[in-house]
């Protein structure tokens, strides 16, 4: 027997008789996590044979082609070993991708079954809230605190207001508007009343402004007289 072999016998008896013991203090199956924790070894005990089956057929291939002319029956035994080597590779690939598989299945409804379980847990807490709560209390609660915000508001609005008598402005304005016309007329009667007005017609500037386009038009006429003598 190979040392690889008994190291692989020795892990599996040690292994079982590690999960009998477990299974024999559990006694209703292992856990979700116990399941998971054995898979988990399964896969690490199967990647290392992996790489023990790849040395393994790098060794057989170094040897097939170091025989390959001087001893062809040791290659090709070499090359059979490589061939089996590679067929428990194809294999333990094959069993990691269904153990991977397993185990994610098994996480999956671990996780939803600790989930339900949560949620299970808060509806009963939730509950227990609700037990000592009456519909018909929180609406009376309700009422009363809208009535006392509108009693709030109306000290508000009280203390807000103004306070003592309250007058008409416009009235107020219209009485100011009194006083101050009174005041001006006395002073006016002070001062002895307003000029009084002349009834004479004043004289109209017009005459003047004619005197003066006349004398205007008596100079350029000069100045033309003036001229004509010149040129004779």
């Amino acid at each position: 027997m190979s040392k690889i072999a008994k190291l692989f016998k020795g892990s599996s008896s040690s292994g079982s008789s590690s999960s009998s013991s477990k299974h024999s203090r559990s006694r209703g199956g292992p856990s979700p996590q116990e399941a998971i924790h054995k898979l988990r070894e399964t896969e690490e005990m199967l990647t290392k044979k992996q790489d023990y089956l790849e040395k393994r057929i790098e060794q057989e291939l170094a040897i097939a082609r170091k025989n390959g002319t001087n001893n062809k029956r040791a290659a090709l035994q070499a090359l059979k070993r490589k061939k089996r080597l590679e067929q428990q590779l194809t294999q333990i690939d094959g069993t990691l991708s269904t153990i991977e598989f397993q185990r994610e299945a098994l996480e999956n409804s671990h996780t939803n079954t600790e989930v339900l379980k949560n949620m299970g847990f808060a509806a009963k807490a939730m509950k227990r809230v609700h037990e000592n709560m009456d519909i018909g209390k929180i609406d009376d609660l309700m009422q009363d605190i809208t009535e006392q915000q509108d009693v709030a508001r109306e000290i508000s609005d009280a203390i807000s207001g103004p306070f003592g008598e309250t007058f008409d402005e416009d009235e107020l304005l219209a009485e100011l508007e009194e006083l101050e016309q009174e005041e001006l007329e006395g002073n006016m009667k002070r001062m002895g009343g307003l000029p009084s007005v002349p009834s004479s017609k004043l004289p109209s500037a017009r005459p003047s402004s004619h005197r003066a386009t006349t004398k205007k038009r008596v100079e350029d006429e000069d100045d033309m007289r003036t001229l004509a003598s010149w040129a004779t």
